[in-house]
């Protein structure tokens, strides 16, 4: 199927394996390329430089024709590693970038100048619009169906808001778990699909097998937002500790965040706590399970290879 995604990447299907905190890898972003789609992988899941840097030529040695990669980078000042990856990024060389959280223009323009194309996740048309004239090659619209951070208006609208009012591609994020849901998507004007929450049951994935047997168990009905992880409303797995320790802020919390000096801080100490929680149980078996999914796990009935998701998305 050819799209405005599928020429930007030259890849043979339009959908981009997402990139997911703790779960990505090369090896899933490897059997995607092989599949004819194109995979993405946060800077953030490298520790070091030289990691990212390793993992940059693993796949750049593996890459297929028909097949893309790229990296996501949180571009706001709480990433503290930003300036370093996007270096590195450039250095070594990827096909795109997606940045989340920030002002991708200094991305934009150093990549660029490095022959990478840049996507920028956005929630709504007033973001989408500011990037399109920074010069991003294309928006994620991340709708009110995706797992982790998502945003607040459906796929339909916001795909054609977006079409409407942008003249750069709109790749749209959430709510995609099988072909049909691939066809919406592209009915509503979008040029490829972002998908994340089916592939964490994969075997490629770096998760424990609790993590991706969970997303076999639970379904759509199961997916509840918190506030306990970023300080930011974020979908995760209603879990028995999920409901334990709730999904609203604390009381203090809730104070704190109205208070314009402490606001920052509060956050940046809930956000520590809460990628540190979701680390282990990712990670680790635990009693403290907050896994992060989204909706579209209801079409996850067995754990699988990359390859065998990625035909139920194109067949």
């Amino acid at each position: 199927m050819s799209t405005k995604l599928t020429t930007l990447l030259n890849i043979k299907h339009p959908i981009i394996l997402a990139p997911m905190f703790l779960v990505s890898n090369t090896a899933m972003v490897k059997a995607a390329m092989n599949e004819g789609i194109a995979g993405c992988i946060p800077a953030l899941n490298y520790r070091t430089l030289e990691e990212l840097r390793l993992a940059i030529k693993e796949l750049k040695e593996a890459k297929v024709e028909g097949g893309s990669f790229g990296f996501n980078l949180i571009v706001n000042k709480s990433n503290i590693k930003y300036k370093d990856q996007l270096q590195v990024l450039c250095d070594e060389g990827c096909d795109f970038i997606i940045t989340s959280l920030g002002n991708p223009e200094e991305t934009i323009t150093e990549a660029h100048k490095a022959g990478i194309k840049v996507f920028c996740d956005v929630v709504d048309l007033k973001y989408a619009k500011k990037v399109e004239a920074l010069g991003a090659d294309a928006v994620i619209a991340v709708n009110n169906e995706a797992g982790g951070h998502r945003g607040d208006l459906s796929p339909e609208t916001l795909i054609k808001l977006l079409t409407a009012q942008c003249k750069i591609p709109v790749i749209s994020a959430g709510g995609v778990g099988c072909k049909a849901d691939v066809d919406r998507m592209l009915s509503y004007g979008a040029a490829g699909v972002s998908v994340g929450s089916p592939f964490i049951a994969s075997m490629e994935a770096n998760v424990t097998d609790e993590y991706k047997q969970a997303c076999v168990d639970y379904g759509a009905d199961d997916i509840v937002m918190t506030e306990r992880i970023s300080g930011t409303p974020c979908t995760v797995i209603n879990t028995p500790y999920v409901k334990k320790i709730g999904t609203k802020a604390t009381w203090l919390e809730s104070v704190l965040n109205r208070h314009k000096k402490l606001k920052k801080w509060v956050k940046m100490i809930r956000f520590s706590i809460g990628m540190n929680a979701t680390k282990n149980a990712a990670t680790k078996a635990t009693y403290k399970t907050v896994w992060v999914a989204g909706p579209s796990i209801a079409h996850t009935t067995e754990i699988l290879p990359v390859s065998s998701i990625i035909k139920r998305l194109i067949e």
